[in-house]
């Protein structure tokens, strides 16, 4: 999408796929890449090894400050957040009205105490259980109590499949995936503040950008175009139906007149 938009306005672009978050990050500061999208987490927790918790104002604030160090310059960011959740069928959570993790929890103790024989099962992908600011502290966060043969781990792909076809009853999901709008799962709010905010953000060199007038501009406008619902929507067209990434974003840009 951002290739097809520039090159439209006029910029010369070279992409560069398939780098890893570590190296790309690297290669901004070494001035081997100008731009790309980062997430507010990313930053702060990977890059800056901040692992306080702060509302998505603040770990955009604290990103921009320290990156600006570095000579990065972080831009617009979209209303779009990346992050983790736990999600259930739609009709089911909203045939028992559960609509939080707080109520999830609520659920998942109830059970436990009026029919202990039949296991509320969670979906988690191996790399969030095992993680030291995954599963334990989450549990801790919201008095969460299960038993071992309650979590089902598996690759992570396979959890919105395990949530679909009711082989658990809630899956941990990223928040933007084309699955939880093409297998119609409602997303429950994490209403105790546990998952980081990984807001998308244009991040630029700052050379970069006083050597292209017009830049920052046009990626701001950009992200202001992309949220939760537009993206998973997007997603499910390359995930579900099968589209190719390129043909999704003309089509969009197209519907949005930015080409």
């Amino acid at each position: 999408m951002t290739v097809q938009y520039l090159q439209k306005k006029g910029f010369q672009v070279q992409p560069q796929t398939n780098i890893a978050t570590v190296i790309s990050r690297n290669a901004m500061i070494n001035k081997q890449i100008d731009m790309t999208w980062e997430y507010t987490g990313t930053s702060l927790i990977i890059f800056n090894h901040i692992n306080k918790r702060m509302s998505p104002l603040e770990s955009y604030d604290t990103v921009k400050r320290l990156d600006a160090k570095l000579g990065l310059v972080w831009l617009k960011p979209a209303e779009m957040n990346n992050t983790y959740a736990f999600a259930m069928q739609r009709k089911r959570a909203e045939a028992e009205n559960i609509n939080t993790m707080s109520e999830m929890v609520a659920k998942i103790e109830h059970i436990r105490q009026t029919d202990p024989d039949n296991n509320w099962l969670l979906g988690l992908d191996l790399e969030f259980a095992g993680r030291s600011d995954g599963m334990k502290p989450l549990q801790q966060a919201y008095q969460m109590d299960l038993d071992r043969p309650q979590i089902r781990q598996m690759d992570p792909g396979l959890v919105y499949n395990a949530v679909r076809d009711g082989f658990v009853d809630a899956g941990l999901i990223y928040t933007t995936d084309g699955r939880v709008k093409g297998f119609d799962l409602k997303v429950l709010e994490d209403d105790k503040g546990f998952f980081p905010s990984y807001a998308v953000t244009p991040v630029v060199r700052k050379d970069t950008l006083e050597a292209n007038p017009g830049l920052a501009e046009a990626l701001n406008t950009l992200s202001a175009q992309l949220n939760n619902d537009v993206i998973s929507t997007l997603n499910a067209k390359v995930d579900i139906d099968h589209q190719s990434p390129q043909q999704v974003a003309r089509e969009f840009l197209q519907q949005k007149n930015l080409l």
